[in-house]
Formats: structure tokens, C-alpha cells, sequence
């Protein structure tokens, strides 16, 4: 019997797609043959180019493997590392070598020799070229890996993906394979993207435009997939991106008229006094376009900060609330899309917070198009002293997202991988990232001089052609077009921007669209006066009872804990039974009437779900299967049974331990869905600073900057219980000092029927301010924190709460106050037995209810002592606020902590002393302010 029977030359093929397989998914393997494959691999390994013994999986035999079968599987070891490293030995860079990389792929490195490339090998299969000479799949393997586009994805761990993805590169050996007409129109995309920045920089000369010259191949990719997407199905297009090429794609793809950004180039002044407005290149917009095919898409650009990559979570967040709100069944109608820059994506920690939340339950959209216009700089940074990774897109392999790395010169060839990148992304509702690999023509900007800080690489870059330029020749010599065509082009799109700059001459102000306004009809914009209006929120008594009744009652048939048992009686009991609510109770019952009312309730953050104090449980899970109940969406309201399909339900995910990316996500959410209540809760107050971009770049400001209003909550934990530094200030004083006018409401609630009313009030306007509120920890289990069902029913949120247990004549000293501390300062004002002073809560900070406050002190007018008390340093909490508001403040009393660097005190002896002291002085206004 033939020993190598086992090894017949006619199934070749086969053992070479079994090797090819093993090569990529060793487990996949029968576990006899990747033992075979396992032998072979030791043997390559150590014998060089000698004999090499395998076992043969038939029957255990040792036998030495025939020399024709090596050379095979060395074809396979060579296709696999075209597959694995062809991206290193691409011509993707257009203007300067690449570095070079070790091992090659030469032949000799996967056993092979020169003298092979004539004999033929049965791997070609794998290729889907048949049976080819190790030459035919040499070409093959370097069109399709080692051309103008490199392609990174053989991390990825299943094998579908892989599958998919093999196959789409070997149609057509992944070269671009357009007809005339297509050929025309991405010229005609890139004329337009040369055309306009060379058209601002004739007429604007030195000013700010952070130009897309080195990468203007991103207008044609753009339009492509909005094209294509259209086909597909896809009805909302929503897009983040910085500075660079921002107005090019402005005019360019989402349709802004050239004449609009002319005027804001000659700095006119904005119609709307109320507005300050934002730098060209900052600005959002929102257009239906046509596409070629007549369909109608809904296109969104976000407005973005200074801050590189901010944008980010915030495109993602948009684009989960449309999905959930319009297209919750068909999510792949939404497609996002972020355009990074090399240096940021490299640098910026936020996309890696975004990266990671891309296949999360509570924050998927069903795959990113990640493109990186990469300059190959920073603002003046080489991109060697930027970044340790090879590229700058390596931060994709955290989600095993497919890479192309694309020469930006071949405008054909970035226009064919960002439509593999979309195919993918409709496919299988994951992330790609396209790396767009050009250049920056002039410096940072355009008024910078780059040669200081890069004189070779400036050098080439200024004997470079542009990309339309050197697409144009390449179309020219093939007979696509003629001179006549390109000269048409140019002339038609030149005379459009100059009729637009003559017509904005004629202009004396700019107006700004609001982002989105389509999601937005039916609202107005808000003053302060208009914010301090009282609003109705009661409820009637029926509706309450109902979601009492909901969140009060286990399903039956099912095991839970026994806490969670005794938990849920104790709500029963609260309502139906004591009349005394706790905290939890006032949060659930808000949640649960304004899902009655119609709207809808989305909260994330660092374990919502049960909450940090175990307090909300607004998910309980059964014992033995931990199934996710969420006891809310049992309410059956009028508006869901009313509506079909409508979303009334409460959505609420724990979120990964992030802030920057995720409170970002939950503003752009919020921007998306005006009528959801969408919370974002911090673990502790503390730790919301690690969201300081978001809070100053687009909470505080984005009404002002660009129109744009926003009920994001922000729910912070906070108060000095002697936990320490990090765990007893939501930083209250930074929110307040970025209050103005009317930007945001700050508030701090003492009782549950207040909170109960304030997010009530939340939705009941008819604008949408950021809410920041500071929650309590130790009140929300504290006996005196309660209110009553009839509080919830027919009262209202108020903003300040008088005393009412004092005698007004007998009060000598009148304390206003907020937060915990109330309490403190009661259980003080018992044990003394102090009938003479009286303590008001100012429950709304911003706006700060000045007039209700003057009233007060009016009230008491025999009170000589006026106070201002608080539990932080004086250089924190709200102190500094209210002498900036609040005139009469400015002779108040202050009782607080000395001014510290640190919120608190570490020690918990030290902290009580502390404590106590400011609680005396509050009492003894002889006692000397605390040190």
C-alpha cells in the first residue's frame, strides 16, 4: 500500500485549502490533521529546507513528507503572509517612501526559490484563480494586497467575515473596476473639492480654512457612499468630523451654499442677537439630498469644538436616537460616519472610548465608517514622535474592525474601498476604518509656515501635483475625457463660486440654520424669564397608582432573591400602605407617568441599572437564569396602546467605565430625541470631570455657539458623608460658574416629591434645557427624605422651600441652605431645642430664584442673622454663585469650610471635626469662621 496514499497529488487542492484553513482557524481543524499541520509547521521550522517527517493522520505512520507536497504548503504559507503583511508593502504613500519592513515577502522567506515561480500549484484554488504558476499568483497576491489599497484583517475571529472579505478581494484582484461614466463624475467631485480651495485661497488670502489640499479624494469617497447607502436602503445619513476639509464638504457634499460661507469668511455679524455664533469651520447642518438614482436622503454634518474627536461619541449618540426613535427595527437606515485625523484618532483617548462602545447593547448603531484623513503630521508633529503604533487606525483591532489603508492619489482606488467598506458594514453591522493616506499642502493652517518644522517632506509636497490633476492625465490617456471636458468642468464650477461671492457681497448679516431641525419642530427657544415660569406637573392620583402598582409586583412563576422580594413589598408598602416615598420611589414614579404621558426614558452610566447605592433597581434580574426584567414597561399608557410601534418604554443600560465618550453619546442622543428623557448618571458626582470637555464644550455652550438645544440630565451624586476626596463633590461650583443666562438648570433637591416634579418638568416644557442635578447618597435611605403621594399628585417643583415649622417672629437667625446638608442642620436645630432660626433650601441654583429668595428674607423681619450655609469649602459649592446673582448676599454670614485645595478630608475624624465645626457656626455667629 502507497504510504502517501493519504497525500494524493489529485487532492492537492484540498490539502492546501485544509492547510490554508488551519493557517486561520487552527480549532477549526480535525483534530488528526492539525496535528499533521502541526508536524509539518516544527518540521519547516527545523529543518530548513531539508526532509520533513509528519505522522500521518491515517493510521499514526511517521513518514517523511514528498518535496512537491512542501513546496505546496510553503504556497499557502506565502498567500497567508500576503494576506497578513501585504499592507506593509503597499504604494499607498503619495509623496515620500514608505519605511521599510522586515521579513520581506520574498520567496525565499516561505521556503521557496526563484526557480519555482514557473511550476504550478494547486493553492491558486484558495485564490479562486485555479491551478497558476507560483508567478500568476505572485501578481495576483500583489494587485490585490500590495497595490493602492492595503488591507488589515486577518485578526478578525470569524470566519464568515474573513470569508466575506477574501472573496470580495479576489473579485477582480480588488482594483477598481469603474465605467466612463463613473470615472467622470468622481473627476467631477474632485474638480469641485480642488476648485473650491483653490478659490479660497485666491480670495481670502492667509485667512483660516483648514484646507483639504493632499486629501481632497475625501469628497468623492463621501459622495460614493451617500450614494451608494441611499440603494441600500440607508434614509439618515449623520457625520462627525474636525476642522480639516470641513468646509469643503460642507459646500461640497451636504449642499451649504458657497454663498453662506462666503459671508461668514468676511466676519459679517449674525441676524439673531440672541446668538453668538461659531467659527465657519465649526458649524453643523442638516439637508435632504437627491441622489443619481432619485432617492431622498436625510443628511447631517454635527457641529464640533476645537477639541479633536469630541465629536465623536456625539455623531454616535445622534445616530442611536434616530434608530431607536424612527427605524428601530431596520437600525442599518442610520449610518454614521466619522472623518478623524491621523494625529487625533492616534492621540485622543476619547476614540478609544467610542471604539469600545461600538457592539455594546446600549450604545451600537450597527457599524461606524471610520475615515482618517491622514496628513502624515500633526499641527507640526512628525508622525514618528505621535503615536508608537505602526498606523494610525491600529486602535481599530481592539474591535477586530477591518483596516484599507489607501494611496489618496488614486481617487478610483479610495472610492472602491470606501464602497467595500460600507458592503462590509451593511453585511455584517460592524465598524470599518478607512485610512486615507495623503498629505497636508500648506501648514496647520493656511497663515502657518510647515517648513520650519518639515523642509524635506514640504519640499516634495511642493512639487507634487494635486489629485485632480494627475487623475485628469490618467483619464486623458485612456480617452475617457478631453481637454475640452476638464476646461468645461473647472470654468462651470469657478463661475458658480464666483456669482455665490459676488451675491454675498450683497448680504449685510449671516444666519445660521439650526442643526437638525427636523427632529426639532414644535419647540421654541427658551429666556431665563420663560425658564423660571411655573409648569404643570401634576398627576392624577389613578395615573400614579398604576405605576405603583407596575414596579410593586413581581412576575409570577419566576424565582428572585429574597432582597429583591422584600425590596419590591417595601414599595407596595410605601404606596399603598404608609404614604411615606422614599427617593427611589419619586425617581420610578417620574419615569413611569412620562411614559404614560408619551414620552420615553433612556438613562446610561456607571451601574444605572441597580444604581451605585442600590437604590433604583430599575432592572431586577431572576435568580437562576438572571433574566432582565424592567418592572416600568409593564405600564400599558393610552400613547402605547394608541400608537403602533411607538417606543414607550424605559430604556436603561449600564454604560463602561467612561465618562468623556459616554456623556457625550447621551448629549448627542438627547440632541436626536427631544421628546425622550435621556439621563446620564455619574457613579459618583466626583468622577463627572472626567467628562469636562463635553460639560464646557457643548452643554454649556452649544445653545449659544450653535442653536442648539439639548435636555440631556446629568444626575451627580453629591455630599459630605466622610467618604473622602473623590467621593463627596459633583464639583457644583464649575457647573455654576458656567452658567448664564439661560443655558442650562442647576438644581439641588432635598425632598422626593421635588425631584419627582423637576423631571417632570423636564419634559412638560416646550424647550430643552441641560438639566444638572446633585443627588443624594445617605438621604436616600435617611427616615425624613419622604414625601406623599398626594405631594406627587398635585404639587409642583419648587425652587425654593421655606421653613415651615418656624414661627416667623420668633426667628432671629434665617439659614439658607441646599442639599444634604439641610438635614444636618435640622438634626442640629432638635437636639438643641433651637426654636430661633429658621432654614430655607434653595432647591434650583441656575436659574437662581432671586425674586422668591427677597420675598423670604422680607417674610422675617425680625431675623437680624442672615446666612448663607454650606458643607464645601468656601472656594467651592455655591457660595461664589450666589454673591454673583444674589445682591443681597453680599452681607450675608457665610458658614463653610476654609478654602481648600481638596474637596474633603481623607480622614473620617477629621472630616467629622471639620463638619461639626461649620455646623457650630451656623448656630453661634460669635464663633470665629472655621480654620
Amino acid at each position: 500500500m502507497d504510504k502517501f496514499s493519504f497525500l494524493n497529488a489529485a487532492h492537492t487542492a484540498y490539502f492546501a485549502e485544509l492547510y490554508d484553513q488551519y493557517l486561520q482557524y487552527p480549532d477549526s481543524v480535525e483534530p488528526s490533521w492539525r496535528a499533521f499541520f502541526q508536524g509539518f509547521d516544527f518540521g519547516v521550522e527545523n529543518s530548513g529546507n531539508g526532509e520533513i517527517v509528519v505522522e500521518n493522520p491515517e493510521n499514526g505512520e511517521a513518514v517523511e513528507m514528498p518535496q512537491s507536497v512542501i513546496k505546496e504548503f510553503q504556497v499557502v504559507k506565502l498567500i497567508d503572509g500576503y494576506r497578513t503583511r501585504g499592507h506593509l508593502f503597499t504604494r499607498t504613500n503619495p509623496v515620500r517612501e514608505r519605511r521599510k519592513y522586515s521579513p520581506t515577502l520574498d520567496v525565499e522567506n516561505f521556503g521557496l526559490e526563484k526557480s519555482d515561480l514557473d511550476s504550478t500549484f494547486n493553492a491558486g484554488e484558495i485564490l479562486g484563480i485555479g491551478p497558476a504558476t507560483l508567478k500568476e499568483i505572485i501578481v495576483h497576491l500583489e494587485k490585490v494586497y500590495c497595490d493602492s489599497i492595503g488591507v488589515e484583517y486577518m485578526y478578525i475571529r470569524k470566519p464568515e467575515e474573513v470569508q466575506w472579505i477574501q472573496k470580495r478581494l479576489n473579485i477582480n484582484e480588488n482594483q477598481p473596476n469603474f465605467n466612463a461614466d463613473q470615472k467622470k463624475k468622481i473627476l467631477r467631485k474632485l474638480n469641485e473639492a480642488v476648485s473650491f480651495e483653490s478659490f479660497l485661497h485666491t480670495k481670502y488670502v492667509g485667512q483660516k480654512r483648514f484646507s483639504l489640499e493632499g486629501g481632497e479624494s475625501l469628497i468623492p469617497a463621501l459622495d460614493s457612499i451617500i450614494e451608494k447607502a441611499a440603494d441600500y436602503g440607508v434614509k439618515d445619513f449623520v457625520m462627525g468630523m474636525a476642522h480639516r476639509g470641513r468646509l469643503n464638504t460642507l459646500t461640497n457634499i451636504f449642499g451649504k451654499s458657497a454663498k453662506d460661507i462666503f459671508t461668514e469668511f468676511d466676519g459679517k455679524d449674525y441676524a439673531e442677537e440672541f446668538f453668538d455664533g461659531d467659527v465657519k469651520y465649526h458649524l453643523g447642518w442638516t439637508s435632504c439630498r437627491k441622489t443619481d438614482s432619485g432617492k431622498e436622503i436625510n443628511i447631517n454634518i454635527a457641529p464640533n469644538p476645537s477639541h479633536l474627536e469630541a465629536v465623536g461619541p456625539v455623531v454616535e449618540g445622534i445616530a442611536r436616537g434616530k434608530q431607536d426613535r424612527h427605524y428601530r427595527n431596520n437600525i442599518e437606515q442610520v449610518l454614521p460616519i466619522i472623518v478623524h485625523g491621523d494625529a487625533a484618532i492616534a492621540g485622543q483617548g476619547v476614540v478609544y472610548e467610542v471604539v469600545q462602545m461600538a457592539q455594546l447593547e446600549g450604545y451600537k448603531t450597527g457599524g461606524t465608517i471610520h475615515i482618517v484623513v491622514n496628513n502624515q503630521i500633526g499641527f507640526t508633529t512628525n508622525y514618528l514622535d505621535a503615536r508608537s503604533s505602526t498606523y494610525c487606525t491600529d486602535i481599530a483591532k481592539v474591535t477586530l474592525s477591518p483596516i484599507l489603508h489607501v494611496n489618496a492619489d488614486d481617487p478610483e482606488a479610495v472610492v472602491h474601498a470606501v464602497l467595500f467598506a460600507l458592503d462590509f458594514r451593511m453585511e455584517f453591522g460592524r465598524d470599518v476604518f478607512i485610512d486615507l493616506l495623503g498629505y497636508r499642502k500648506y501648514g496647520h493652517n493656511e497663515g502657518d509656515e510647515p517648513r520650519f518644522t518639515q523642509p524635506k517632506l514640504y519640499k516634495a509636497i511642493g512639487e507634487h501635483k494635486n489629485t485632480r490633476d494627475i487623475y485628469a492625465e490618467k483619464l486623458k490617456a485612456s480617452g475617457v475625457i478631453n481637454d475640452d471636458f476638464l476646461t468645461m468642468l473647472e470654468d462651470d464650477y469657478k463661475k458658480k463660486l464666483e456669482e455665490d461671492l459676488e451675491d454675498s457681497r450683497k448680504e449685510e448679516s449671516t444666519t445660521v440654520t439650526p442643526f437638525m431641525q427636523d427632529e426639532w419642530q414644535g419647540f421654541e427657544n427658551a429666556d431665563e424669564d420663560k425658564m423660571m415660569e411655573e409648569v404643570d406637573t401634576t398627576v392624577d392620583p389613578k395615573q400614579l397608582a398604576e405605576v405603583a402598582e407596575a414596579i410593586s409586583q413581581l412576575p409570577e412563576g419566576k424565582k428572585f432573591m429574597r432582597k429583591i422580594k422584600k425590596l419590591v413589598e417595601l414599595r407596595h408598602k410605601m404606596f399603598f400602605e404608609t404614604n411615606k416615598l422614599d427617593w427611589a420611589m419619586a425617581e420610578l414614579l417620574a419615569y413611569g407617568t412620562l411614559l404614560q404621558d408619551g414620552y420615553y426614558v433612556r438613562m446610561s452610566g456607571q451601574d444605572v441599572e441597580r444604581g451605585t447605592f442600590s437604590h433604583r433597581h430599575a432592572i431586577v434580574k431572576v435568580e437562576d437564569s438572571e433574566e432582565e426584567i424592567i418592572l416600568l414597561n409593564q405600564i400599558k399608557g393610552t400613547f402605547c396602546d394608541a400608537k403602533q410601534g411607538a417606543s414607550c418604554d424605559l430604556q436603561i443600560y449600564n454604560s463602561p467605565l467612561s465618562e468623556y465618550g459616554v456623556v457625550g453619546f447621551d448629549y448627542g442622543y438627547a440632541m436626536a430625541s427631544p421628546n425622550c428623557l435621556t439621563i446620564w448618571e455619574a457613579q459618583f458626582g466626583d468622577f463627572v470631570n472626567g467628562a469636562q470637555i463635553m460639560i464646557d464644550q457643548y452643554i454649556s455652550a452649544a445653545e449659544d455657539k450653535w442653536k442648539l438645544q439639548n435636555g440631556l440630565v446629568m444626575l451627580l451624586p453629591h455630599g459630605y458623608e466622610g467618604q473622602g476626596a473623590e467621593h463627596s463633590s459633583g464639583r457644583m461650583e464649575r457647573f455654576l460658574q458656567l452658567c448664564a443666562k439661560d443655558n442650562m438648570v442647576v438644581a439641588d433637591c432635598t425632598t422626593p416629591a421635588n425631584m419627582f416634579h423637576l423631571l417632570r418638568r423636564q419634559m412638560k416644557v416646550n424647550y430643552r434645557k441641560p438639566l444638572v442635578i446633585f443627588t443624594p447618597k445617605s438621604l436616600l435611605r435617611h427616615p425624613k427624605v419622604v414625601s406623599t403621594k398626594e405631594e406627587f399628585a398635585a404639587g409642583g417643583f419648587q425652587k425654593v422651600i421655606d421653613d415651615d415649622t418656624a414661627d416667623v417672629k420668633k426667628i432671629k437667625s434665617l439659614v439658607f441652605c441646599t442639599g444634604k446638608f439641610y438635614y444636618d442642620l435640622v438634626e442640629r436645630r432638635e437636639e438643641n431645642g433651637r426654636d430661633d432660626v429658621a432654614f430655607v433650601r434653595v432647591e434650583q441654583l441656575f436659574p437662581l430664584p432671586q425674586k422668591e429668595m427677597s420675598e423670604i428674607i422680607k417674610k422675617y423681619e425680625n431675623a437680624d442673622d442672615i446666612v448663607w450655609a454650606q458643607e464645601e469649602p468656601r472656594n467651592m459649592g455655591a457660595y461664589a454663585h450666589l454673591l454673583l446673582h444674589f445682591e443681597e448676599a453680599k452681607s450675608f454670614r457665610v458658614c463653610s469650610r476654609r478654602f481648600y485645595g481638596s474637596p474633603a478630608a481623607g480622614s473620617g475624624a477629621r472630616f467629622k471635626k471639620r463638619h461639626e465645626k461649620v455646623i457650630d457656626t451656623v448656630f453661634d455667629k460669635n464663633i470665629e469662621y472655621v480654620k
